[in-house]
């Protein structure tokens, strides 16, 4: 369908003004990113040159998505804004509630049955503010972008990490908090450091058992999961032309998993293409009036080492098939390479599932690829070793594809069809006999792989690939299964070896859908009353947070986590979900996953006034009911992962009062200035190394907290011995207004006021 085609032409309308006018201050061609960038400046046409990693620039986004998890809290602290209606176009998606574990409807209907105090209160606040709403069941959030929203040129940003999939169609698409979402819906701009360009040059075309998935993986695998922190990638070359839209999402999508800000590709044929199967012609027709400007210049694809700060080539004619994993999506490995680095490691090589589906891999496209491998084993009498499951994308692609027999083809291999919903991607996946926690191996077309994030059992080594290498190592039951030179035995002992996957980048038939979810809100909601139950276990109206101040003195140590720390580690999804819109119940699960770095345990640490261990959450109510403020350290990219906020509002809401590292990711840090705390990182990064278990830590200068200047911290020990040292920072005047009034949100609604 197609949405805002009025907003849409408007961004057009100035693109060609705003984008020569900035071609001109900067004095040299554009890439993409930066004509999208200067396009939707708050202030309007550029009047300066913005250094890239270096300023901040005010933005002004052309919409917002939100998931339901995410959506809850992003939505209870709009609700406090005192503003009558979104300000820009905003969508909220029903997507991370709905467990996987029957089949879809009977886990559509427990979803609904369960969840639907949570439901009911996103439809009823979507309805009052002018919010899109869309049902459970109706499609992952970012697919249901893809194929609706998003818009070659334009900016958005979502309350989910995977927003960046929208980059397939050219967009800049930006996964934020919920704080950095309520400002754009409140009419404030949005603010960001103007981002480095990463260039990835793509030559040839893939074949064979090669899919765009394996762009990514190989990506990764280059960049690691923290090479693209702080910067937009940007594919071109004539092998990105050669992709299909939905192919370039799935490489957008992962660059979430690189840290990437977001990332993108030029409107091409294959865009133009996408965006009229999906019914938005009149888009595609005013694209085509401005489409230079909706792509880098070629001065800057003819020379990229000029224009960007990093440039890779990729010769797709020579990428080779990926399995990445276990653990971290970054760990690269070619199909044919799997044994001998699964056998040194000892990771599991017997597969018990095969996952294919996700906001990464959900397409029609990647469902017939899969299926003509499924297809392959069932018309050869091939027994699937491993167990499947499937999520479509969204209920538009379920329906075509089951029109079209797709779906029927799993089903032959008894495979599960699960709801048009994340589920086991995000840990919503009821896994029979995943308590047992034994040692095993799965494999999906999703996009992370840390440790019990599908089925929460520690010892499931989860390893990402494509869906049509997803479908043939399920079949044959061995991860290290090679479709390219392998056989499978059926039923008779007869060898087969599969033919390459093939599949349709579009319907033949076009798309088809009965009823897409959508439900649009009234046109004047005041009259709208929002109903929070008062004894309510999942919803909980939030209270102002009260400024921290300019005096930290006897802070204790709450947690020092041991390496990789994520999101999932400081606030876990899976069966935590329910608690989303209730600040105090889902604190419960504060860093419950972090590794202490003392006893390299999870979940134990020394209460400071009592001398004994305790979960992380009580012993951090411990010390906020003693009136004692609490510090966490960390290591390298301390917040990877989901854009959860809750990660940052949980510490906040417990008395913790700086988080102290060697680095952040990206929106982790933005969450942490947005909830009115100290986001800091250790000048000497071996200071880490000095904070020990018994430490009281002082803020020497906090009085004097000002952009550029760094943090002095005397951290007392046990014996009374003292260290001092150094904290860098990256507030701006702005971001120290939030520290100072309690959270970014208390500044809204003072300036509302």
């Amino acid at each position: 369908m197609a949405f805002d085609v009025d907003m849409i032409k408007k961004v057009y309308l100035r693109m060609v003004d705003r984008v020569d006018t900035a071609r001109n201050i900067v004095g040299k061609p554009l890439t993409l990113a930066e004509k999208i960038l200067y396009n939707h400046l708050w202030d309007g046409k550029a009047d300066q040159e913005f250094k890239r990693g270096v300023d901040y620039v005010d933005f002004a986004p052309d919409r917002i998505a939100c998931q339901d998890a995410t959506a809850q809290m992003a939505l209870l602290q709009f609700m406090q804004a005192g503003k009558k209606k979104v300000a820009v176009p905003t969508t909220v998606h029903c997507d991370h509630l709905i467990q996987a574990k029957i089949g879809a409807d009977k886990d559509l209907q427990e979803a609904n049955n369960s969840s639907s105090e949570v439901f009911n209160f996103l439809a009823s606040v979507s309805n009052k503010y002018g919010i899109g709403f869309w049902k459970p069941g109706a499609g992952i959030i970012h697919q249901v972008v893809l194929e609706n929203y998003a818009f070659p040129g334009g900016m958005m940003i979502g309350t989910d990490s995977h927003t960046v999939n929208a980059g397939g169609l050219g967009m800049i698409a930006i996964g934020v908090g919920g704080a950095d979402a309520v400002d754009v819906m409140a009419d404030m701009p949005w603010e960001l450091k103007f981002p480095k360009l990463i260039g990835i040059k793509l030559t040839g075309k893939l074949s064979g058992w090669t899919s765009a998935k394996d762009v990514i993986l190989k990506v990764a695998g280059i960049l690691t999961v923290k090479g693209g922190t702080g910067a937009i990638v940007e594919y071109f070359g004539e092998g990105a032309k050669s992709l299909s839209a939905t192919g370039k999402g799935t490489i957008c999508n992962m660059g979430a998993e690189i840290g990437a800000t977001t990332s993108t590709f030029g409107y091409d044929a294959s865009i133009e293409r996408y965006l009229r199967a999906t019914g938005r012609e009149e888009i595609a027709d005013e694209a085509n009036k401005i489409a230079p400007y909706l792509t880098g210049d070629d001065e800057v694809y003819a020379n990229p080492e000029q224009y960007f700060d990093q440039v890779i080539e990729i010769n797709l004619d020579e990428l080779k098939p990926y399995i990445n994993g276990p653990f971290s999506p970054d760990l690269a490995t070619p199909v044919g390479e799997v044994n001998a680095k699964a056998t040194k490691n000892g990771w599991p090589l017997d597969v018990e599932w095969g996952l294919i589906g996700s906001c990464t891999n959900s397409s029609y496209e990647d469902l017939s690829r899969a299926a003509s491998i499924a297809k392959q084993a069932v018309d050869n009498n091939i027994v699937s070793k491993a167990e499947f499951g499937i999520n479509p994308g969204s209920e538009q692609v379920r329906y075509t594809a089951d029109r079209d027999g797709l779906l029927e083809i799993f089903k032959d291999l008894n495979a599960k069809i699960f709801t048009n919903a994340c589920g086991p991607c995000i840990g919503q996946w009821a896994r029979a006999g995943a308590e047992k926690q034994e040692k095993n191996s799965i494999i999906h077309s999703f996009n992370r792989n840390f440790s019990k994030r599908a089925d929460g059992n520690p010892n499931t080594h989860a390893f990402v690939a494509s869906p049509s290498i997803v479908a043939a190592v399920a079949i044959s039951g061995r991860l290290d299964f090679n479709p390219m030179t392998d056989t499978l035995k059926n039923k008779d002992g007869v060898e087969v070896k599969l033919k390459e996957p093939t599949g349709f980048e579009l319907p033949p038939k076009g798309f088809d859908v009965d009823d897409p979810g959508f439900v649009a809100p009234m046109a004047d909601g005041s009259g709208i009353l929002v109903k929070v139950a008062s004894d309510s276990k999942r919803l909980e109206l939030l209270t102002p947070f009260t400024p921290i101040g300019d005096t930290i003195n006897g802070a204790k140590l709450l947690i020092k986590a041991f390496e990789k720390c994520t999101t999932d580690h400081i606030s876990m999804a899976g069966p935590w979900l329910r608690y989303r819109g209730h600040l105090d119940n889902i604190s419960n699960n504060m860093l419950i996953g972090a590794v202490n770095a003392f006893n390299k345990e999870t979940n134990t640490v020394k209460n400071q006034l009592t001398g004994e261990y305790g979960a992380v959450p009580e012993t951090a109510r411990a010390y906020k009911k003693a009136g004692v403020p609490s510090i966490v350290v960390g290591d390298h990219n301390y917040g990877e992962g989901s854009s959860r906020e809750h990660a940052a509002m949980e510490p906040r809401h417990l008395g913790v009062v700086a988080v102290i590292v060697k680095s952040f990711a990206r929106i982790h840090e933005t969450n942490l200035k947005k909830q009115g705390m100290l986001g800091l990182t250790f000048v000497n990064e071996n200071d880490y190394d000095l904070i020990q278990e018994n430490d009281t830590f002082n803020f020497v200068d906090l009085n004097a907290f000002t952009p550029g200047k760094p943090l002095t911290l005397e951290i007392v020990h046990s014996d009374d011995s003292k260290d001092v040292i150094k904290l860098n920072h990256t507030y701006n005047e702005n971001q120290i207004e939030w520290y100072n009034e309690g959270s970014a949100l208390n500044l809204i609604k003072k300036e509302n006021q």
